[in-house]
């Protein structure tokens, strides 16, 4: 059985998610392999919050240039933003951040 820490690996910081903050909405990569649901339960378990909506996103891997003759690619990955209540506290892991 899979832990939180499983299903979340890491939190994605870019001006979008930074943006989005003051609407309470957080970005995660996640494991390719989970559902929403376990996302949901994962977010909760870790941070202490109330999730009332996630979406997922799987991120196809970009081609990249190795020089000649084998074209390289980047790993495809999964994306997830969740969205936390209005009463919920904000996550401190983006606090500083933005």
């Amino acid at each position: 059985m899979k832990t939180a820490y499983d299903v979340i690996i890491r939190p994605i910081i870019t001006e979008q998610s930074m943006e989005d903050l003051d609407i309470k909405k957080y970005a995660f990569e996640v494991a390719k392999d989970a559902n929403k649901i376990e996302i949901k339960k994962a977010i909760e378990e870790i941070f202490g919050v109330k999730v009332i909506k996630v979406t997922t996103i799987n991120m196809m891997g970009k081609a990249k240039r190795t020089g000649a003759y084998p074209m390289g690619k980047t790993a495809s990955w999964k994306k997830a933003v969740v969205k936390l209540s209005a009463d919920s506290k904000n996550i401190e892991l983006f606090e500083g951040m933005a």
